[in-house]
């Protein structure tokens, strides 16, 4: 079956990280009722903190698991509940509020330290390739950027619509990559020196990519080629900014594009060496197909791959 989340990369990565953090919490949850333990996974990091810096506020806990103080107070409230955990009531404040281990939260910690912590610790060794370091490495990567700046603040690139002012960004984007794999033809030149006239004139389109620090990045074009029939072309992406997904982006944009202005047949034209390309217009929607092969394929001396684009259903 189809797995959303994790076809979707980058763009779920919340979503795909909390499905990982229910799995794995929900295993050691397994492993703690296995070693006779009262507690659950989620209980630990706030029973862990007391157990290194207790006694504490409610308001300290709060800032040293980085969570939100309705949080903590649920899990507080639980733990009460256990006796595992005992508050002071010096305070009205709830923040205020002085929270530490009891006798039977110590007896706890200590069994949780002697026998689940090495148990869990072994699992992920085995589950990482015996180098959990670098994935936490990467986690902690993750955290000190967000804290710098979260994602809503992060500039991404966005798309800008052809104007004569781009024509020299669509020729010199395309001339890189076609003249450093293959050879520029006269089919790429009759678009490339006159992309007003060649597309957007007889009813196309020329996207752009933009990114904040590095300007016109990417381009991409949809080039009508008969009543309701476009092709895709002249995709190419600056080697200064590959990595950045500029590509899958464009890709996105160009395909909205085209369902907006009601495009019914959306094809493209490639050549094999062109293998992360297509491998992108595979999860795209592109398919290999003979028919705009033999329909269109003559256009390039290079093409010797061909695809039309199926909506997913």
């Amino acid at each position: 079956m189809s797995d959303v989340v994790a076809e979707m990369g980058p763009v779920f990565l919340g979503s795909r990280l909390k499905r990982l953090a229910e799995r794995l919490q929900g295993d050691a949850a397994h492993m703690a009722e296995a070693a006779g333990l009262p507690v659950q996974p989620s209980q630990m990091p706030l029973l862990t903190t007391l157990d290194r810096h207790g006694p504490l506020t409610v308001g300290a806990a709060v800032e040293m698991l980085g969570i939100s103080q309705p949080a903590v107070t649920r899990i507080l409230s639980r733990l009460v509940s256990l006796g595992l955990v005992e508050t002071s009531r010096a305070h009205r404040d709830q923040r205020q509020k002085t929270i530490a281990l009891t006798a039977a939260g110590d007896a706890v910690m200590a069994r949780v330290k002697a026998v689940l912590w090495p148990m869990i610790a072994s699992a992920v060794a085995d589950l990482c390739g015996a180098a959990p370091e670098i994935l936490l490495d990467q986690v902690a990567a993750i955290e000190r950027a967000l804290a710098e700046a979260p994602l809503d603040r992060r500039p991404g690139p966005t798309i800008l619509d052809y104007s004569d002012a781009l024509a020299p960004d669509f020729y010199s984007i395309n001339a890189a990559w076609i003249e450093t794999m293959f050879a520029m033809e006269d089919s790429d030149r009759e678009v490339l020196l006159a992309p007003r006239e060649k597309i957007i004139a007889p009813g196309g389109a020329i996207l752009f990519a933009a990114v904040p620090g590095l300007g016109v990045v990417g381009t991409c074009a949809l080039r009508k080629t008969g009543e309701g029939q476009f092709e895709l072309t002249k995709m190419g992406v600056l080697e200064s900014a590959r990595g950045r997904k500029i590509g899958e982006f464009l890709l996105a944009a160009a395909i909205a594009r085209a369902r907006a202005m009601g495009v019914e047949t959306l094809y493209l034209l490639t050549n094999a060496r062109c293998a992360p390309a297509i491998h992108l217009y595979e999860k795209a929607g592109f398919v290999h197909d003979s028919w705009v092969k033999e329909t269109f394929g003559a256009r390039y001396q290079r093409c010797d791959v061909a695809m039309l684009y199926h909506a997913p259903a």
